[in-house]
């Protein structure tokens, strides 16, 4: 299970995100249910961990616009297991998005200082 705060009516969780080298940094990120892929992260972080371009993609912002982004690899520790994404470059807060969450149960209590929990779906066999 994973942890953390509603802080300034956001939900955030702290996350290890690790270059190729095994260079780890620890980042504080804002949930993001509006956004689709996995994580966001901004240029000098990538830089500083030295994370492996992967490709040019193009997305459309909450205001309508569209835009051009780097993507780039990295591996997370996310419940405890490393796990490879891609990163989007963006030059803002970090934030977690649904590719992330998928297969999780996420949970905001909605106030300041309120639990946030993301809890791993079971699976069913039919």
């Amino acid at each position: 299970m994973i942890i953390g705060l509603v802080q300034a009516r956001e939900a955030r969780i702290r996350l290890k995100v690790r270059g190729p080298d095994g260079h780890e940094q620890e980042i504080e990120a804002v949930l993001d249910t509006g956004y689709t892929a996995s994580l966001t992260l901004p240029p000098a972080l990538i830089a500083a961990l030295s994370l492996p371009w992967q490709s040019l993609d193009r997305g459309t912002l909450a205001d309508g616009s569209d835009c051009l982004f780097d993507v780039y690899e990295a591996m997370v520790v996310w419940d405890g297991k490393p796990r490879r994404v891609l990163v989007d470059e963006a030059d803002a807060d970090p934030l977690i998005g649904m590719a992330l969450l998928n297969g999780y149960e996420l949970k905001v209590q909605v106030r300041t200082g309120g639990m946030v929990t993301i809890k791993r779906l079971q699976t069913i066999d039919l």
